[in-house]
This record gives structure tokens, C-alpha cells and sequence, in this order.
């Protein structure tokens, strides 16, 4: 795929992208020929890995192929405390539940109940008496279907040990809990976050809708639309932002969060920024693939998730309007004029055509930016000097509990 901006991709082990690939190509109604594309292999290579995977072999048949003559030696099966205690010391955040389920999945028999593993756990040390009861159960909202929705906001930083700061950027699916992401970034700014964007459009297509938080680079001062939110909403994705000063409005986002620190920042040893996304794109591959998820009963996200239908372009075409409207282009400072009267719309639109569309209601007009309702502009209002730019009026901001 030619992205000059795709190394975080490149840290992923080769076996993780085709188990990746293969998840996503096997769905049904899936475009097999636009996910190489988006993978950027032949789908040669494409269908080579589909059919490895159909002969039963999963993901051990995903690894590059031995040239040696094969040989299938007899193994001995561990006994089912040691697969236990073995899976708890690579996940020490996982609890009795995820452990079980993990173990079936990987075709462990004779496992005991979920409440033996908890009893085997605390024989070993290797879970306390009373870690149980820092869990809680949540209660849960989410959509119908896989990228109707995606959040996305920055975890807090933290110092690298070789220097400097990371902030991480993970971006989930509402309906799967899949994740598209997670980016090791330098800063938070504009052009950092647009890049990981496009990174994850091209791959895994366009949601219909994004929820970010209030700051910048998604909102500026005051609500102020960003030439980021500007971006997205020409790319057809409709920006929804968290209520202020109510972070449970992205609880899944909140959840992940302290997962993601609980499983793995925690450790505290990560050197750098390539050496944190190198770790990152590892365990967002256990994540995806292995880790049960409670919320899913106990599935794994890649299995409720599809790429999206929605091909992201870099290069669009004009805007379209609907016949009726009143095209407008947006000024400098981030106005527009009309029937003599200047109203601000946001430097983010500088230089963009808006459009301002007639309602029931003569001195009304609603202003829109492609499918986005911006806000409305009162006809009887008149500036108090030549230079007092008039308001829009806000549409009510449209938030949900996740």
C-alpha cells in the first residue's frame, strides 16, 4: 500500500496481517479484491492465505512455510493447571472468565469450572482473594452494527524511557470493540492525528460516524469546528463529540483506556516511540484475536467485526448541493456574506462553499457544510457595526451514552 506514513503498520508481525486479512475476507459480503487492495497484496496472495486458513490449520497455518523435509513428531499434552497458569503469566490482567474461555478457544479439554480456575489461581498466588471486587458491572449501550460508530480519543502520556513523551491514540469500533489502532504519537496535533486517520481509512474504509471529545485537534475554543472536523465531514464521516465534563459519554473508550493500562503501559519499559508501537500493534493483536471480551459474551472482537463498505479517497470531487440552495463561499477570516449582512462560520472553512437552505419559516435559513447541519442564521437580526460579524446559531449537539 503506498503510505509514506505507514510505519506503524510495518511493526506488525507478518502472521498478525494475514490473520487480520483472513478475519476480515472471510466475513460474509466481504469484498475480497478491495481488502488486498487495502492490504496491498495480489489477491493471489489474498486467497492463498483464505484457503491455508479452510484447511483447518488457523493461524498456524498463516506462518511462513517451512522448506525442510516436515516431520510430526508426538507432543505431550500440558496438564490444564500448567495451560492455566501459563496463559494467567503472559495476561496477569486477565481474570478467571477470559482465561476459560481463552482455553477453550485454543482446544484445551477438561477444563473446570470458572470458579475452579479462580480457586487454582489463588492456590498459585497468582491472583488475590480480593481482585474480584474491583470489577463492576457497566451497563452497556452500543450499535447495531460494526463502523455505524468509532471513538477515538488520546489516553494520557507518558515519559519513554530513552526520553521525550507518548501519546496514544486508540480508534474502536462501537459495535465489535475491534481495534482499528492504537498510535504511538509524538504530540497531539492536527497533522498527527489526520495521518493515523488515513492510515486506518485506507485499510479498513470510512465509519458513518466518529466520536471524539471536546478538545482540539477534534474542537476548538467554544465548539469551534477544526480543520480537522472539516476534513472528516468532507470524507462523508459525521463528527459527534462527547458532553463536556462527562466522560462517560465514551465509556467504551474510558474502558479501553484502563485496559489498555492495566495489560500494558503498566510495565512502565517502553524505550521509545517505535518501540511503544512496536508493543502496541502486539497486543492490539491479542486484543482483537485472543482476549475474550465480557461485553461480547465473551467473544473475541475480530468475530462481530467487518471492514466497512465505505472506500476511503484521497482526492474527492466538487461538493454537491441540492437544487434550492444558496452557495456560498467562505471568506478569510472565516465569514460569509449575504443579504448584506456578514455571518462568522469558522476559519476551518476558509475558502469551502456552504450552503444555506430556505425553511417554513421566511426569516430562517439553515446552514449546511456537505451532509453537516452547521447552524441557522436569523434574517431580522442586523450587525451593530460594519464590522460585527452575526452568529449562527448552533443546532443542538447530538451525544449518546456509550
Amino acid at each position: 500500500m503506498g503510505n509514506t506514513l505507514g510505519m506503524p503498520w510495518k511493526t506488525s508481525k507478518l502472521v498478525e496481517l494475514r490473520r487480520e486479512f483472513v478475519s476480515l475476507a472471510r466475513k460474509e459480503g466481504a469484498n475480497v479484491a478491495e481488502l488486498c487492495r487495502r492490504f496491498g497484496i495480489s489477491r493471489k496472495s489474498g486467497y492463498k492465505w483464505m484457503g491455508r486458513y479452510e484447511e483447518g490449520q488457523k493461524n498456524g497455518g498463516l506462518e511462513d512455510r517451512s522448506r525442510r523435509p516436515k516431520s510430526s513428531p508426538k507432543r505431550t499434552i500440558e496438564p490444564v493447571e500448567e495451560a492455566l497458569l501459563k496463559l494467567r503469566g503472559q495476561h496477569p490482567a486477565w481474570g478467571p472468565r477470559k482465561l476459560k474461555r481463552r482455553l477453550e478457544d485454543l482446544g484445551i479439554k477438561g477444563l473446570p469450572s470458572r470458579s475452579t480456575v479462580g480457586v487454582i489461581l489463588r492456590r498459585h498466588g497468582a491472583i488475590e482473594a480480593q481482585e474480584a471486587l474491583k470489577h463492576k458491572a457497566w451497563q452497556r449501550f452500543e450499535r447495531s452494527r460494526a463502523n455505524e460508530l468509532w471513538q477515538m480519543d488520546f489516553k494520557g502520556d507518558f515519559a519513554l524511557s530513552r526520553g521525550g513523551r507518548c501519546y496514544p491514540l486508540p480508534i474502536i469500533d462501537d459495535h465489535s470493540r475491534f481495534v482499528m489502532g492504537i498510535f504511538a504519537c509524538g504530540n497531539q496535533q492536527e497533522k498527527t492525528v489526520r495521518a493515523r486517520l488515513e492510515m486506518v481509512f485506507e485499510r479498513y474504509g470510512l465509519p458513518e460516524e466518529l466520536l471524539c471529545d471536546n478538545g482540539s485537534p477534534w474542537a476548538g475554543p467554544g465548539g469551534e469546528w477544526t480543520r480537522l472536523g472539516v476534513w472528516l465531514l468532507r470524507q462523508g464521516v459525521r463528527l459527534l463529540h462527547g458532553r463536556p465534563y462527562h466522560p462517560q459519554t465514551q465509556g467504551k473508550q474510558e474502558r479501553f483506556h484502563r485496559t489498555l493500562q492495566s495489560e500494558l503501559l503498566r510495565r512502565g519499559d517502553l524505550r521509545d516511540l517505535e518501540h511503544a508501537q512496536s508493543e502496541f500493534e502486539r497486543w492490539r493483536a491479542i486484543y482483537n484475536f485472543e482476549r475474550p471480551h465480557e461485553a461480547l459474551g465473551l467473544e473475541v472482537p475480530a468475530q462481530r467485526y467487518q471492514a466497512s463498505q465505505r472506500t476511503y479517497r484521497a482526492q474527492l470531487g466538487e461538493i454537491e448541493y441540492a437544487p434550492g440552495d444558496v452557495i456560498k463561499q467562505v471568506k478569510s477570516k472565516g465569514e460569509l456574506t449575504w443579504k448584506s449582512r456578514t455571518y462568522y462560520v469558522g476559519k476551518a472553512f476558509v475558502g469551502q462553499p456552504v450552503a444555506l437552505r430556505p425553511t417554513r419559516y421566511e426569516h430562517t435559513w439553515e446552514v449546511y457544510y456537505c451532509h453537516q447541519h452547521l447552524g441557522s442564521v436569523d434574517l431580522r437580526l442586523k450587525a451593530q457595526s460594519k464590522n460585527h460579524y452575526l452568529p449562527i446559531r448552533p443546532p443542538r449537539r447530538r451525544t449518546k451514552p456509550q
